[in-house]
C-alpha cells in the first residue's frame, strides 16, 4: 500500500486503497470550484495491496484492522476503482479458522474464502486474497455487460463453514468499487444491520454518526444474520440508483428514504447533511417496528456548518441514551425477539 493509501479527509474507517491525493480534483463550473470533489480517471489495472488483520475484540467478538490491534466492527471500509485489483494479504490472529469473502468483484476459486475451495486461514495463518474488478463492456445487440462498481461488502465464510459464527462475532465491512465521475464525500459511514443490532450495538449504544451541516456524507448499508429488515433514515432521502444520486434532468429513478436491506445485500448513498431541514438529531433504524422496538435505532447527529451544536440537540441524545428500549413482542408469530 503506498503511503497516500489512507486520506485525512476521509473517515478514519474508510480506505481508497492505493488512491493519490492527486486523484482527487474538485468540479470547477464558470470558473469557480463547486462544493463538491470529483473522482478523477484512474489509469486502468491498478494492483492496490493491503493487510488486514484478523483479531479478537472486546466482548468475545472478533474485526478485522488495518494494523495489528486495530480491529473494528465493522472493518474498515475499502475502495478501489473499476479495472483495479485488491490484493489482501490477511493475518489471522484468532485461535479460529477464518476468512475473507467478497461481493461484488471477480476472484479466482482459491481466493474465494470458503471451506469449499480449502480458501481460508488457519489459526496463525497468513493467506493473501486477489480480487478483481472490471469495467462495463459491450456484449453486443445494443446491450452491455456491468462493470464492478457498486457498494459491496466483504466478510468470514469460513467459522461455522459458512460464516455464520464469524458474521454473527463482527467479521464483516463494506466495499465500494467507484467508477471515474463519482462524487466523492466528506464524511462515510458503514451501517450494518446484523440480526437484531446495529454494528453488533443495540440502542442505546448504537453508532452515531457525525456531520457538519451541508457536508457530502456517503453511507454504505450492510445486511447480515437472518432477520428481514428496512433500513429508513429520518429527514433525507436519496435516488434509488447505484450512488443514490440522479444522472440528470431525464433520469426519473424513484426517490426513496426507505430500502429493504435482507441478509447479503447491500446498497449506498450520499446526502448532503441537513440539505432542506437543517442542523439537529436525526434517527436512522430499522423500519420493521418490533426492530425498532428492540434497539435497532441510531442516531445522525448534523452539526452547524461551523462544528457547533445545534439548539436542542444535545437534550435530543440525552432523551435518546435515557430510553429503555423495550423487548417487543412480534404479534404475527406470538414470539419475542429477545434483544435488547
Amino acid at each position: 500500500m503506498d503511503e497516500h493509501a489512507q486520506r485525512p479527509r476521509w473517515s478514519r474507517r474508510s480506505m481508497l486503497t492505493g488512491a493519490a491525493a492527486g486523484l482527487v480534483t474538485p468540479l470547477v463550473v464558470n470558473g469557480s470550484a463547486a462544493p463538491f470533489n470529483i473522482a478523477a480517471a484512474q489509469p486502468r489495472g491498478k494492483l492496490r495491496q493491503i493487510t488486514l488483520y484478523a483479531e479478537p475484540v472486546d466482548g468475545g467478538l472478533l474485526g478485522y484492522g488495518l494494523a495489528p490491534g486495530k480491529a473494528t466492527i465493522p472493518g474498515p471500509l475499502l475502495e478501489i476503482y473499476e479495472g483495479d485489483t485488491l490484493e489482501i494479504e490477511l493475518v489471522n490472529s484468532t485461535d479460529q479458522r477464518l476468512s475473507i469473502h467478497p461481493h461484488g468483484v471477480d476472484y479466482d476459486v482459491d481466493s474465494d474464502g470458503s471451506p469449499l475451495n480449502d480458501s481460508f486461514n488457519e489459526p496463525g495463518e497468513t493467506r493473501t486474497y486477489i480480487w478483481r474488478s472490471r469495467t462495463q463492456r459491450r456484449a453486443g445487440g445494443g446491450f452491455y455487460l456491468p462493470g464492478s462498481a457498486g457498494y459491496w461488502h466483504y466478510h468470514d465464510h469460513a467459522i461455522g463453514d459458512h460464516g455464520t459464527a464469524g458474521i454473527a462475532r463482527g467479521l464483516y465491512g463494506g466495499l465500494i468499487v467507484r467508477k471515474a465521475g463519482d462524487l466523492l464525500p466528506d464524511k462515510q459511514f458503514t451501517i450494518v444491520f446484523n440480526e437484531m443490532s446495529i454494528n453488533n450495538k443495540v440502542a442505546p449504544d448504537t453508532p452515531m454518526f457525525e456531520a457538519n451541516h451541508g457536508q457530502r456524507v456517503e453511507f454504505v448499508c450492510v445486511g447480515h444474520g437472518n432477520q428481514p429488515h428496512t433500513f429508513h433514515l429520518h429527514a433525507h432521502r436519496w435516488a434509488d440508483t447505484r450512488t443514490g444520486l440522479l444522472g440528470g434532468d431525464d433520469d426519473h429513478s424513484p426517490v426513496i428514504d426507505n430500502k429493504d436491506l435482507n441478509p447479503g445485500c447491500s446498497f449506498g448513498f450520499q446526502v448532503l447533511a441537513g440539505e432542506g431541514v437543517g442542523p439537529g438529531v436525526w434517527m436512522y433504524h430499522c423500519h420493521v417496528q418490533f426492530h425498532a422496538d428492540d434497539g435497532m435505532v441510531g442516531l445522525f447527529l448534523v452539526r452547524n456548518s461551523d462544528g457547533s451544536m445545534p439548539a436542542g440537540a444535545q437534550e435530543a441524545i440525552d432523551r435518546f441514551h435515557a430510553h429503555q428500549h423495550e423487548v417487543a413482542e412480534n404479534k404475527s408469530s406470538g414470539t419475542h425477539t429477545g434483544h435488547r
